[in-house]
């Protein structure tokens, strides 16, 4: 009798083991981003990956978009998602506010790097970064360092501007230089791109910058992380699948590449005198 209590107690245990391993093999990942487009857009972008992530980690993957680049940071830091699609300035703050760590870095017609553009109106009479002093300037997100920091590293000082606003979304940038509403604006390499096609003019572009990246949080543990470096650095652009997971994150892309911290160290050197102020 007593033997028989004793295999039902192991065999309770033994259940109660295997069900909360399989509710950690099951727990779900939650991805955010910041936001470079509206919500309905970026979760269009973003749900090929969520599909493709889901499948290959066998784990359900879901979206939680920021509504801001603060809110964006905030998360990655403190673990309220598991992973985040970031602009360079964005992994710096969460790593320095919460330890976030990269997975992959983005591959851009084939190089592992970005670069932010000014740009005007294709009809404007602004040939040159000089003639924007007294102009007006439209910036994306408040947090957006490196677009300010790009900006003065173009020979422009801020208060050489009549004025200056930010909008937000590199959209909304977009949108309110070729409507008038501002002389000039900066824009991420690949929407720069895209609206050179609809009336945007490349005025000025940076140098090369570490891309956007890929991080988790802290508190992905090292299993789950190599997983997802796996399944990021897996993803092929010469798979037709594939590519079409990468476009839809962004048309420029070609796929996903592996990077270090060491790499942004260029980026904490230039937001440096921008830290510290709004």
């Amino acid at each position: 009798m007593k033997e028989y209590q004793l295999t039902k107690v192991l065999l309770a245990i033994a259940t109660l083991l295997l069900s909360n391993i399989t509710l950690a093999a099951e727990k779900e990942i939650q991805f955010g981003s910041v936001a470079m487009d509206i919500p309905a857009v970026m979760h269009k972008r973003l749900t090929p990956l969520t599909r493709y992530l889901s499948k290959t980690l066998k784990r359900p993957v879901s979206l939680k978009l920021s509504p801001n680049m603060g809110a964006a940071i905030k998360e990655a830091a403190e673990g309220t998602v598991d992973i985040a699609y970031l602009t360079p300035v964005a992994y710096l703050k969460a790593n320095e506010q919460g330890g976030a760590q990269l997975i992959a870095k983005t591959v851009t017609k084939g190089k592992a790097s970005f670069q932010l553009m000014i740009v005007v109106k294709e009809d404007s009479p602004i040939k040159n970064v000089q003639q924007l002093v007294g102009k007006s300037f439209a910036f994306g997100d408040k947090k957006a360092l490196l677009q300010r920091a790009a900006i003065v590293g173009s020979g422009t000082k801020l208060e050489q501007f009549s004025e200056y606003k930010f909008l937000g979304h590199y959209d909304n940038i977009a949108r309110a230089v070729m409507s008038g509403d501002f002389d000039a604006g900066i824009l991420k390499d690949t929407m720069a791109f895209k609206w050179e096609d609809k009336g945007l003019r490349i005025l000025y572009s940076s140098p090369a910058l570490p891309p956007y990246n890929i991080a988790a949080s802290k508190k992905v543990d090292a299993e789950t992380l190599a997983a997802l470096r796996k399944a990021f650095l897996s993803l092929d652009g010469n798979n037709p699948e594939h590519l079409k997971i990468i476009k839809a994150l962004d048309k420029k892309y070609d796929g996903f590449a592996a990077t270090s911290d060491a790499e942004y160290d260029v980026v904490r050197k230039l937001i440096k005198p921008f830290a510290n102020k709004k």
